[in-house]
């Protein structure tokens, strides 16, 4: 569908309805109903009530006001509460010790161990996420340092844990300790 000046638009991602006052290349300068000025592509927007178009509510069963309402209603997302004798449960600990996790390396490159290793750190995290739970251990050894490195480069994509080398007296050298915050998302 064409947009040309003087329609009335609606862009999709936004609450805001206008006039089309200007098209330059691929730029269309609107005028919002409160007076301001915005510029979008042409497939940020949608034309707006005109009598050459199809009536979109014949191919609905709901009428255009139930669908407006669920559009501007805010879906409040249900939080599971975590009883107090759950939040302080004991430390969720990992090993990601290659022969914890597999029968046999036979078979499995260096490639194949380590792809194996992150992809079980990256799924107990976010089994940990879900769970609501603060704290997690992996256990990685010491090794060359390649899993361990690999594992703080996976950690350090999440914004809501906090990672450092787990207790020495504990662990011994081959352990990171993940700190997860539960007020920001992931």
């Amino acid at each position: 569908m064409k947009i040309k000046v003087g329609d009335r638009v609606e862009t999709i991602d936004d609450a805001v309805i206008g006039t089309v006052i200007c098209i330059v290349d691929n730029t269309i300068s609107i005028e919002s109903e409160d007076g301001f000025e915005f510029e979008f592509s042409p497939n940020e927007l949608i034309k707006l009530n005109t009598k050459d178009d199809v009536n979109l509510a014949s191919f609905s069963n709901r009428s255009i006001s139930e669908i407006t309402k669920e559009k501007e209603g805010s879906k409040k997302r249900k939080v599971p509460t975590v009883k107090p004798k759950d939040r302080n449960r004991p430390m969720f600990v990992v090993d990601l010790h290659i022969h914890q996790l597999t029968d046999s390396t036979k078979g499995l490159t260096n490639f194949d161990m380590l792809n194996k290793q992150l992809d079980t750190a990256r799924a107990q995290l976010e089994f940990a996420i879900r769970q609501r739970m603060q704290n997690i251990v992996f256990i990685h050894g010491v090794g060359e340092g390649v899993l361990k490195l690999e594992l703080h480069t996976l950690l350090s994509r999440y914004n809501n844990v906090a990672f450092y080398d787990a207790d020495y007296k504990t662990y011994g050298l081959g352990a990171t300790e993940v700190k997860i915050f539960q007020n920001i998302k992931p």
